[in-house]
């Protein structure tokens, strides 16, 4: 290969790691299309370029008709509600429908799952500083593209900005599928051991069934949707209530309605893309971990995994999921959204738990590091 050529190509593989939208080598070529952003400038000229979003409230944010194509989200607040990031709630609707393909905690939807803001960059989300949100999913729609922010918190948030770029199309292409994302969490997951330490034993797990899942069942679900379309990545907080590490639980995947999950991983940090378990942060273009407290009972752990390089398809249906801990045995609190794109309409999302109940708060659930008695 020529040497000009291994270089181009260079370019392009960091460029498209930087961002999965854009490559260096098409800058060349025009693209048809007009440039338009959607924000929260002060329209008389001051700079007063912000927006008030009281308790309770539902403001709207963009609804643009279409075709058109959301490029970039930021969106930065200012608030004195303690965990605002899990008591705001974001969401999207696409060519008017009446469910939202979008629906999650600001926070989780941007990563922080956990309520707090922590600082890193990926291919599809960032967080800057100062308390910075942005995202880089592409988010077509033919007729009109439309997105809200309630606050289900007690306090009125006073200073909300946002800039939403987007273009306008001629048309959409005929394949184009939709984005979608969807929170769920397990506050606890339903682990079934309980006592006070794990045995290194393999010969409990001839004795003990328990310790052999093959079937997937108590799996936590990231995502189990039906239509056609490809997954393309999650966002996981854990906070766990014992002590030892949620890690070793398998991911397992479902396709089009087969009775074996089609894809097996072999544990949590290496669907993750790390090994032997966590030891420090990391923050890359298609996988993170952008929050580690060790290992013991309230320690907490935020990743992302974006399927940039192949993302899942699946033509009928899909279930994504994830064991807590090695065949489930562990019950602490997951909190996750999933992002995929698939042609609509979707099947109708499971309710949203109430803001309350998506704070992080430790369980007592006995098991490893708990005294049995105290549950």
């Amino acid at each position: 290969m020529p040497k000009a050529r291994m270089v181009l190509l260079t370019i392009v593989v960091l460029a498209r790691g930087l961002s999965a939208q854009f490559a260096v080598g098409t800058l060349t070529r025009l693209g048809d299309y007009e440039s338009r952003r959607t924000s929260s400038y002060d329209r008389t000229g001051a700079n007063g370029d912000y927006r008030h979003l009281k308790a309770g409230e539902t403001m709207e944010l963009y609804n643009e008709a279409g075709p058109g194509e959301i490029r970039h989200v930021w969106i930065t607040m200012a608030t004195a509600e303690v965990y605002h990031l899990k008591k705001v709630v974001l969401r999207m609707y696409w060519d008017g429908e009446a469910e939202p393909s979008v629906e999650a905690p600001i926070g989780d939807f941007f990563g922080l799952g956990l309520g707090t803001y922590t600082v890193f960059h990926s291919a599809l989300l960032v967080v800057a500083p100062d308390k910075a949100l942005n995202s880089y999913f592409p988010m077509p729609f033919a007729r009109r593209g439309r997105i809200t922010v309630t606050n289900e918190g007690r306090q009125e948030i006073t200073d909300f900005y946002w800039n939403i770029d987007w273009v306008k199309l001629p048309a959409l292409a005929p394949d184009t599928a939709y984005f979608h994302a969807q929170y769920r969490q397990g506050t606890p997951c339903q682990g079934w051991y309980k006592g006070n330490f794990y045995g290194n034993d393999f010969g409990e797990a001839r004795r003990d069934p328990r310790w052999l899942n093959t079937s997937g069942a108590g799996n936590y679900v990231f995502l189990e949707t039906r239509g056609d379309g490809h997954f393309v990545g999650v966002t996981l907080s854990v906070f766990q209530n014992q002590w030892g590490g949620w890690n070793e639980g398998d991911e397992m995947i479902w396709i089009d309605d087969e009775t074996e999950p089609r894809i097996h991983g072999t544990g949590g940090e290496d669907y993750f893309n790390g090994a032997w378990g966590f030891s420090s942060l990391y923050s890359f273009p298609l996988v993170g971990l952008t929050e580690f407290h060790q290992w013991e009972p309230g320690s907490r752990f935020s990743h992302y995994r974006f399927h940039l390089e192949a993302p899942v398809r699946f033509h009928k249906s899909i279930k994504v999921t994830i064991e807590d801990g090695h065949a489930n045995l562990r019950s602490d609190n997951f909190y996750s959204v999933a992002y995929w794109y698939q042609k609509d309409p979707h099947g109708k999302y499971p309710p949203l738990p109430a803001a309350e109940e998506r704070i992080p708060k430790f369980n007592n659930t006995g098991g490893p590091g708990q005294d049995p008695k105290m549950k």
